[in-house]
């Protein structure tokens, strides 16, 4: 493989130029990749044949994709527009009385580079953007060209040399976490070991493609923030969507009792899946149709109605979880300087309100690796416990035509792009 600094990587993009070292070439050099080389609707997303693959780091595996699935994350607008005059985003810090910058916690000292994705890091965990359409611009826009896709299912081609689980040629499924520059929308995507396990033998590439992202984001809220155990109560709000079919399952096979939020062509799926009691918000006044207090909720829609009606239903000493933070959408409106700071005093405002006024924890929630929660997904799925529908396939030369038929609604379902 080729020998290049991850500085020089981010200024040219994935097309950059070096010397090779012929004693570190590895089994593939450049593949077929689906690249964004700028922001916009379906129609910019480019399939180039020739993208490099990087060296891989001790940690890090090579691998084969055979399929990988389209996510929210990929996909959908809603970026704010505009950038408002800077001090009024200070002022508006200052009023909020919860100034609280992260700026000391930054690696100022490993250059530009590392500072960059730092704060993507920072910023982009707390909320699912929206990257195609330029959601989180502030934070990628200097380090397009950009691969997208987070799942992948395939086999393994190559190991970094600390990586000790994994064989070459094993079958594999896994996610990247939502700031990776190098997406899965490639022949050959590289993960961590961490972020992979062994793919479950009872289903498909195409299967396995379309659980890990949606699966461990619900892991995540459930069983790492809210430390959900057998008895407890959780209500889901948006459960017919990828993460809260996920939030379900994890927590019917943990032995919680589920209720859930849905539109009408949801409520059979999800009464089988284990759901307790499945509410359609478009015909029932939830407040009402929802009995008792529960001790988590996880708003996958996260408005303020949503919001007011899964905090007045937690009991004392609950968590509330959010999948759509604020920190994206401000740091695209003020600018890395004052949105980030801004969206910590939005956080920590909330936190402290909802916690002086009901008693309970407030918190955005996001995914990230977690091995010990993908083995266990894994052990669920062979299990028969879990599993997220595919709806429709495209092979990865129509990505812009699936990435329009989510856009546009065509399909409501789980799509997953199979490589060959």
């Amino acid at each position: 493989m080729r020998i290049v600094s991850m500085r020089r990587r981010i200024s040219v993009g994935w097309e950059w130029k070096s010397k090779v070292s012929q004693s570190q070439r590895g089994i593939v050099t450049s593949c077929r990749a689906v690249v964004l080389p700028r922001f916009g609707g379906p129609e910019v997303l480019e399939v180039r044949p020739n993208v490099e693959v990087p060296d891989l780091k001790p940690n890090e595996v090579l691998v084969r994709a055979r399929a990988v699935s389209v996510n929210p994350l990929d996909t959908r607008c809603h970026g704010a527009k505009g950038k408002p005059n800077a001090f009024f985003g200070w002022l508006h810090l200052l009023l909020s009385g919860k100034l609280a910058l992260a700026a000391w916690q930054m690696p100022w000292g490993k250059g530009q580079t590392q500072c960059i994705l730092w704060l993507a890091s920072f910023t982009v965990e707390w909320e699912t953007g929206k990257m195609r359409s330029g959601y989180g611009r502030s934070i990628f826009e200097p380090l397009l060209p950009l691969i997208l896709g987070r799942d992948i299912s395939g086999e393994v081609a190559a190991l970094g040399a600390s990586v000790r689980s994994l064989i070459v040629g094993q079958e594999v499924f896994g996610a990247l976490h939502p700031t990776a520059i190098r997406g899965t929308y490639a022949d050959y995507a590289i993960l961590s070991e961490d972020e992979l396990a062994p793919k479950p033998v009872a289903i498909t590439h195409v299967e396995a493609s379309a659980i890990p992202f949606a699966a461990l984001t619900a892991w995540r809220a459930i069983k790492s923030t809210a430390r959900i155990s057998e008895g407890q109560r959780l209500l889901v709000i948006g459960g017919g969507g990828a993460v809260g079919f996920a939030a379900i399952q994890l927590s019917v096979a943990a032995g919680c009792h589920v209720t859930t939020t849905c539109g009408s062509q949801s409520i059979d799926r999800l009464l089988a899946a284990g759901a307790e009691q499945a509410v359609d918000y478009t015909a029932e006044d939830l407040e009402l149709a929802i009995k008792g207090n529960f001790d988590a909720v996880l708003d996958t829609i996260g408005v303020p109605e949503t919001e007011r009606v899964g905090i007045n239903l937690l009991k004392r000493g609950g968590h509330y979880m959010t999948l759509q933070g604020e920190a994206a959408s401000l740091t695209d409106r003020y600018g890395l300087a004052v949105g980030l700071p801004l969206a910590t005093a939005v956080l920590l405002k909330k936190q402290i309100q909802y916690r002086c006024s009901h008693g309970i924890e407030y918190c955005w929630t996001f995914m990230r690796a977690d091995s010990e929660g993908l083995d266990e997904i894994r052990n669920l799925t062979e299990a028969g416990k879990l599993k997220i529908p595919v709806e429709k396939t495209f092979p990865i030369v129509q990505v812009r035509e699936a990435h329009e038929a989510k856009d546009k609604r065509y399909i409501h379902g789980k799509i997953v792009l199979e490589l060959d």
